[in-house]
């Protein structure tokens, strides 16, 4: 089964997260047929940017509790999105959990529906931390804010993400919103494309560099911890985890 759609209009290679039975969560198998997608088209001259979006009503849910990603396999896809010589851009039209915001962080641009997208960082909820995914969070997102969500696991709406640095745009319309910046990319050409992203994530490759292994090891001693037992067994059965007051 093909977990990831692919569609190309004008130069602008869209890949569809197509496991909305699992509500498009991060899977080793999702991860990696991804991670192929990019890779192709990183090597094809006429795809012009990436845009990665979603079926069903959620952008992505987070790690696959019943088929996590190792910690090292998401590092590496949000670097590759990082480091694509194309821009690549989120289109969400639906709900981002947890690792889900980690690879919308990634993307050059993100655009979402303010009729229908909420985004929360759930990881403490389930005995976590936002370990990994902060690689590319913690250089572009207002750290005021992270820290509320971060530590709360609350849910907000698109408005305040785009108020935070999350995402680049909102609208009612997430197409409506896309459209002038599409039409920007395929209006740019691709060599000064390729530059100038190599500019503006230089920071965000820096953090990768510095942090990337103790996250990682983070990540790793976290959800083997009892308490990360807990928390996922407790949202599994649909119920509060012990340390509920």
């Amino acid at each position: 089964m093909t977990l990831i759609g692919r569609t190309r209009t004008r130069g602008i290679e869209t890949l569809s997260l197509d496991a909305p039975e699992t509500r498009n969560a991060l899977s080793a198998s999702l991860v990696g047929e991804l991670a192929d997608a990019l890779t192709d088209c990183a090597k094809d001259a006429d795809v012009r940017a990436v845009v990665l979006t979603h079926t069903g009503n959620t952008f992505c849910a987070g790690a696959d509790l019943r088929d996590p990603p190792p910690p090292e396999s998401l590092v590496a896809l949000l670097r590759q999105i990082v480091e694509l010589p194309k821009p690549v851009v989120a289109r969400v039209a639906g709900h981002v959990r947890a690792g889900g915001v980690g690879l919308l962080a990634a993307c050059d641009i993100a655009a979402a529906s303010t009729a229908s997208a909420t985004f929360a960082f759930t990881e403490v909820r389930i005995g976590v931390a936002p370990a990994v995914i902060s690689l590319p969070l913690l250089p572009r997102t207002d750290p005021r804010a992270l820290a509320r969500y971060y530590l709360t696991g609350e849910r907000f709406d698109a408005t305040e993400a785009a108020r935070t640095g999350l995402l680049t745009a909102a609208g009612e319309d997430v197409d409506e919103t896309l459209a002038p910046i599409l039409d920007g990319l395929r209006r740019s050409a691709p060599e000064a494309l390729t530059e100038t992203k190599r500019l503006l994530t230089a920071r965000v490759l820096e953090t990768f560099d510095r942090d990337a292994a103790d996250l990682t090891a983070l990540s790793a001693r976290l959800f083997g911890s009892a308490q990360a037992r807990e928390g996922m067994t407790a949202f599994l059965e649909r119920r509060d985890p012990a340390w509920v007051v």
